[in-house]
């Protein structure tokens, strides 16, 4: 599998959204650590997704998980972590902790996937102002990343909710710094369902951007690194 890894100090492993890659977390994220000393940044394209080849064995969203885990446990070795997941990267990212939520320092959620079945989420009708920064992210990042995934591969797990799903819920309790955000105009995994996991994570801080949508951030890029900022100064002072 495909990673990219800056820094030194402690791990802290991006996942990306759904058939995403390490660029566009890599680029938005890299500038707080231009102000933050201390963490190893690892950012991960897990199978298929990416400069990662699909794995023909993996077939369900499990397997797609226990080959990210197994990464880590590679990378990062016995080291405790801390974990970005965006969209589908927050289900995989929630998955590790149901795991074993000892070995993980703090999480964030960005815009993530709560209920695996799209009917059934609570959507915003309208979604974001297709603004040139927005089209810019769409040509730089996401139409770049859908060109190197193997969709084929992806799209055989996502069109089941029987592999797309996790088989064990990952809901589970977090009592570590957590950053939940949500953008108000996201029209993908919507911002209302992610309130529904927040007794899960008595530590989280939740944020709705308005103007925001999946691509979230767009319009809201320097608060949303104010709040990572947040986030990593709380796992360093979780006693502060």
């Amino acid at each position: 599998m495909y990673y990219e890894s800056f820094g030194a100090g402690r791990p802290i492993v991006f996942l990306p959204g759904w058939g995403g890659d390490a660029g566009e977390g890599r680029d938005l994220h890299e500038p707080v650590f231009a102000e933050v000393d201390g963490w190893r940044r690892i950012y991960v394209d897990p199978p298929g997704f990416g400069r990662s080849p699909a794995d023909p064995a993996i077939k369900d969203q499990d397997g797609v998980l226990a080959a990210i885990v197994a990464l880590i446990d590679e990378v990062v070795g016995d080291e405790r972590f801390a974990l970005v997941g965006t969209s589908a990267g927050g289900l995989h990212s929630r998955g590790i902790i149901k795991r074993d939520p000892f070995r993980v320092l703090g999480l964030l959620l960005r815009v993530p996937g709560i209920i695996v079945d799209r009917t059934q989420r609570t959507l915003p009708k309208d979604g974001p102002v297709e603004s040139p920064e927005w089209l810019d992210k769409q040509r730089r990042y996401y139409d770049v990343a859908e060109a190197q995934a193997d969709l084929e591969f992806l799209d055989r797990i996502q069109g089941d909710l029987a592999t797309y799903a996790l088989r064990e819920d990952p809901a589970a309790r977090f009592d570590r710094p957590t950053l939940i955000v949500t953008g108000r105009q996201d029209t993908m995994t919507g911002y209302a369902d992610a309130w529904s996991i927040l007794d899960d994570y008595p530590q989280a801080t939740y944020a709705v951007l308005d103007q925001e949508g999946h691509e979230l951030p767009v319009r809201s890029t320097a608060l949303y690194r104010a709040l990572v900022a947040d986030w990593l100064e709380r796992i360093e002072h979780p006693d502060a």
